[in-house]
């Protein structure tokens, strides 16, 4: 019975757990860790080979948690030890099955001597030699595992195993000690020792499947250096990266990967950063930009300024969300967990039915038996508890590859079944950054001159529209006056004067006050506002009153590739809709230029940041699955709403907001991530559905086919290691997946 106590908020403990073979295993674990007092969940991932557990804190509440898996037959270890131990040559751990194999082999004398007319029977005592080993000593996992199943009142792939093949050694064994001493009689100790060997086979054969699931992980683990070079008083010294502190002055030499989030001080270089957001090109970096922990340093020798270290990284981050996502379950596993509770004790009744049909039905015990043994063989559940979790892994693992960070399987799961998309328009849609899009002068003004005057003026202010306009000139390599007398209005402008002159720069409406007549530039401001572009205006202040000289127009700009991404997702059949802030004229007017046809209804506009959630609400009440896409932050409401939230994070930073804002993250700006996203989900469904049909047509038809009599045990228990690799294998496709070439357009 799980325990709840919400006086105190719960903290989460990892836990690695070996041992476990098969989903019922899965249900033991999770049932024995829910017992402990102040557990309030308990999550167990048979891929991972690890556990998930909510509780309250508690003393020694982690040396409970240790005790309940080993009372339940498994052994408790660090939560990362699958992941964190060094991978070994290809044959690593196959001398158990190098000597099951030897042992089983000449065991199979017979059976291959009657394919070719021969009868190559061994004598009894040798059969006997060669078995027992076997049957006692490699299958001594079986026997220990489940007899904690039988303990618990439950079963598990090891419990049938052990009493298949135990009953198969016991009636060759007293066959063998009842029979006239010349009579020659079949014995069955092939059938116990080939079916131990075949399925330690298969377990070995799934742990080198499961190797590579992990290689993700294993891969971004290993972008973090061990050294860094720390700049002191005496110059470099090289020092743990644990004893690396924030602010500390680090050397990133040539070609070397940054340890830890920080600042360029000194020098340039390029950075490959494609562990980050999987765009391919380098990314040129100088005094003052940011730098993530685990990118790769190009030709470019620099020192940078730690400003974030171990858990606070973004590549630590990116590491907790992919370990998060293979850690959880998808909804889908449920079905799973539900049919695994109940598979062992039905397949033990058909087992016995088995051997009462058969013995019933005028056979002998002998044959009765093994058929009753096959049953039991081939129903293992290990195919059934590795379907969904292998998938996952495999899946969130490549799609971390390309810039996909998914956070919960659940996301990932419901993300194939989109019909509705909702874009955010700013920093989404857009460039998120305003660009001065015209500068109207008066007739026969010096517009050059004007220009570099209000960039001059706006040089010191932070505003967008102020850095927009100083953008513009300086891309016009003009030089800006000196300006003094610099004063701020809030919310409308700036005065200040410049060779004796006094000039104002702000909102059209702040310089109608002060007195400005717009006569001059009525078209082109009745122009303007109707296609919903942001103005201001800049007046020279002069003894005859305020006279305005300029006209400025600002604009945000469409992503690169906008308007393909958006034919993209319709070609998938999804409806596309932009939800924006803008008064209506800005939203359509941008929605146009993306390929979003208003007069469709794909735009809403005018809506304040707190109601981007309603709207959200609003959409899925059709039943609709809602994909939000946002940048992170104001957006967060609106992506929690959605059914499946994506999140991009930005190049100006956010990116660790936008990582914990929805169930996906997009590490780049690249709206073609959308439908990759997308389409990853669906084809990691796809391998989730195709792993359990497999899985169930094994378990159905294969012990349908052995109480038939159609398998011996040795059939069957090649079958029930078939089964488990295939799924792996079949999961392990999807680590070829990539992009498609259409969808990478987008460069910073």
């Amino acid at each position: 019975m799980t325990n709840l106590n919400t006086s105190t908020p719960a903290i989460r403990i990892d836990l690695g757990i070996h041992g476990m073979t098969c989903a019922s295993c899965v249900g033991r674990a999770e049932r024995a860790l829910k017992k402990v007092p102040g557990v309030q969940d308990a999550v167990v991932n048979l891929a991972t080979e690890s556990a998930r557990i909510m509780v309250t804190p508690t003393e020694q509440v982690e040396a409970r948690l240790k005790r309940a898996v080993r009372d339940a037959g498994y052994l408790p270890v660090a939560a990362n030890a699958a992941i964190d131990a060094r991978p070994g040559s290809g044959w690593a751990g196959f001398g158990p099955v190098a000597l099951g194999l030897a042992l089983s082999l000449p065991l199979m004398l017979p059976m291959l001597g009657e394919l070719v007319g021969g009868h190559w029977m061994l004598p009894a005592w040798l059969q006997f030699a060669l078995a027992t080993p076997v049957q006692f000593v490699l299958g001594a996992r079986f026997y220990k595992a489940g007899w904690h199943a039988m303990l618990s009142l439950s079963g598990n792939m090891d419990l049938l195993v052990s009493i298949g093949t135990s009953a198969a050694w016991a009636l060759s064994v007293w066959l063998w000690l009842t029979a006239p001493a010349s009579a020659t009689v079949h014995l069955y100790f092939e059938a116990s020792a080939v079916v131990i060997t075949l399925v330690i086979l298969g377990k070995w054969l799934e742990a080198r499947a499961k190797q590579q699931t992990t290689s993700a992980i294993r891969a971004l683990h290993g972008l973090r250096p061990e050294l860094a070079h720390l700049l002191g008083p005496d110059g470099e010294t090289d020092v743990p990266l644990d004893e690396v502190f924030v602010d500390d002055e680090l050397v990133v030499r040539p070609g070397e990967r940054f340890a830890v989030d920080a600042e360029v001080l000194e020098g340039q270089t390029q950075v490959d950063e494609s562990m980050l957001t999987g765009e391919p090109l380098p990314v040129a970096k100088t005094i003052g930009d940011r730098v993530t922990g685990g990118t790769l340093n190009g030709d470019g020798r620099v020192i940078i300024r730690v400003k974030a270290i171990g858990v606070d990284t973004v590549l630590a981050g990116i590491i907790r969300l992919v370990e998060d996502a293979q850690a959880g379950k998808a909804p889908i596993q449920r079905l799973v967990d539900q049919v695994s509770a109940v598979f062992v004790p039905v397949v033990l009744l058909l087992a016995l039915l088995t051997l009462l049909g058969w013995w019933l039905g005028g056979h002998s015990f002998e044959l009765s038996v093994i058929q009753a043994v096959s049953v039991l063989v081939i129903a293992c559940p290990c195919a059934l508890g590795l379907a969904t979790p292998a998938a996952i892994m495999a899946g969130t693992g490549v799609a971390a590859q390309h810039g996909i960070l998914v956070k919960d399987a659940q996301a990932l799961e419901l993300a194939h079944k989109a019909r509705v998309l909702v874009f955010d328009k700013t920093g989404t849609l857009t460039v998120g950054k305003a660009q001065l899009t015209d500068f109207v002068v008066l007739p026969d003004a010096d517009k050059n001159q004007l220009l570099s005057l209000a960039a001059g003026l706006q040089s010191g202010s932070s505003h967008p529209l102020a850095r927009a306009v100083v953008q513009a000139a300086t891309a016009g390599k003009l030089r800006l006056p000196a300006v003094e007398n610099i004063q701020t209005v809030p919310g409308k402008g700036l005065s200040g004067r410049s060779e004796e002159n006094d000039y104002l720069i702000g909102s059209i409406g702040w310089i109608r006050d002060q007195g400005g007549d717009f006569a001059a530039f009525q078209d082109a401001l009745q122009r303007f506002q109707d296609q919903g572009a942001s103005l201001a205006a800049m007046a020279h202040l002069g003894i005859d009153g305020l006279q305005v000289l300029a006209l400025l127009t600002f604009a945000d700009q469409p992503k690169p590739g906008a308007s393909a991404a958006i034919s993209a997702l319709r070609a998938r059949g999804i409806k596309v809709l932009m939800l924006s802030g803008d008064h209506q004229a800005a939203a359509q007017a941008m929605a146009l230029r993306v390929g979003l046809r208003p007069e469709l209804g794909e735009v809403i506009s005018d809506v304040l940041p707190a109601d981007k959630a309603a709207h959200v609400m609003a959409l899925k009440q059709d039943g609709q699955t809602v994909v939000m896409v946002g940048d992170g932050v104001n957006d967060a409401p609106a992506l929690a709403a959605a059914d499946v939230g994506m999140a991009m994070a930005n190049v100006e930073g956010g990116t660790d907001v936008a990582m914990h804002a929805a169930g996906i993250t997009l590490m780049r700006g690249d709206l073609s991530l959308v439908a990759a996203a997308l389409d990853i989900s669906d084809r990691t469904v796809a391998k989730i559905r195709q792993n359990l049909f497999w899985a169930f047509v094994y378990n159905v038809a294969g012990i349908a086919l052995a109480a038939l009599g159609y398998l011996n045990p040795v059939l069957a228990g090649a079958a029930m290691a078939l089964s488990s690799v295939s799924v792996m294998s079949n999961a392990l496709l999807l680590k070829r997946w990539h992009p498609a070439p259409s969808q990478i357009i987008y460069t910073k």
